[in-house]
């Protein structure tokens, strides 16, 4: 069996825990590094139902994108996500940010997705490095059915007054970068968790602006992810938890 540090170290490697935005919580935050596995479920967030899915797998070790611990705790008690992980010697790793930036992260796997091709890196004002692309689904109907189709879930969007040629791209909750995109020059953005005064901003600025869910546009990365640790540690079992997304009526 191999030692939880030996995949923490090789996730360093490949997505540099040193890159993650400040504000960010990641690493391992529950276990001791010490402790060895042989079965690890790989998952978007750890919530009840992923710790039900790594006892019925045998797994000792969660890797998450989202932290299991992001607000400061002041109480584990018992029931807690915390408490059972710790009480039933699980270990979880996260990798955040870190993993939305970095070389076959979510945001490269966003625009494989999305079929995006001369896909180039593109580094905000504040560091943060998003990607962009191009498309053949000049029209916004168009590209956002495109994106329901490939994506699943739902897209809420507005039309720009251009047809649609190159594309930024942010997996997760980046409405708060509509202006890079606009100062970019680009003809749409696809993020998610968009607020009403961004798709004022983008009717405004006459840029397509898509929102293809926050679940949606960041779980594309679960399978990857799994199947890069199963290459890399053939002889450790690695179970990707794909639960459905959160529903809508």
């Amino acid at each position: 069996m191999i030692k939880v540090k030996e995949i923490i170290n090789y996730l360093d490697c490949v997505f540099p825990i040193n890159t993650a935005c400040d504000f960010d919580n990641v690493g391992l935050l529950v276990g001791d590094e010490n402790s060895e596995t042989n079965s690890v479920v790989v998952a978007l967030d750890c919530d009840v139902n992923t710790f039900d899915f790594a006892i019925q797998n045998g797994a000792n070790l969660i890797i998450t994108h989202h932290p299991v611990i992001f607000d400061p705790l002041k109480s584990v008690k018992e029931n807690d996500i915390v408490f059972l992980l710790i009480k039933n010697g699980i270990s979880v790793i996260s990798m955040h940010t870190n993993l939305d930036v970095g070389d076959g992260g979510v945001n490269d796997t966003l625009c494989e997705y999305l079929g995006l091709t001369e896909i180039k890196p593109y580094t905000t004002v504040d560091g943060y490095l998003l990607k962009y692309g191009r498309t053949d689904k000049h029209s916004a109907d168009e590209f956002a059915l495109h994106i329901k189709n490939n994506l699943g879930g739902f897209v809420r969007y507005v039309a720009g007054k251009t047809p649609i040629n190159t594309v930024l791209v942010c997996s997760g909750s980046g409405g708060s970068y509509l202006d890079e995109a606009i100062v970019g020059g680009f003809d749409a953005y696809v993020t998610a968790d968009v607020k009403q005064n961004h798709f004022i901003s983008a009717i405004n600025a006459g840029i397509s602006l898509f929102d293809g869910g926050h679940f949606s546009t960041e779980n594309i990365i679960v399978e990857p992810l799994c199947k890069r640790l199963k290459a890399e540690f053939p002889n450790t079992a690695f179970t990707a938890y794909m639960p459905d997304s959160i529903k809508t009526v």
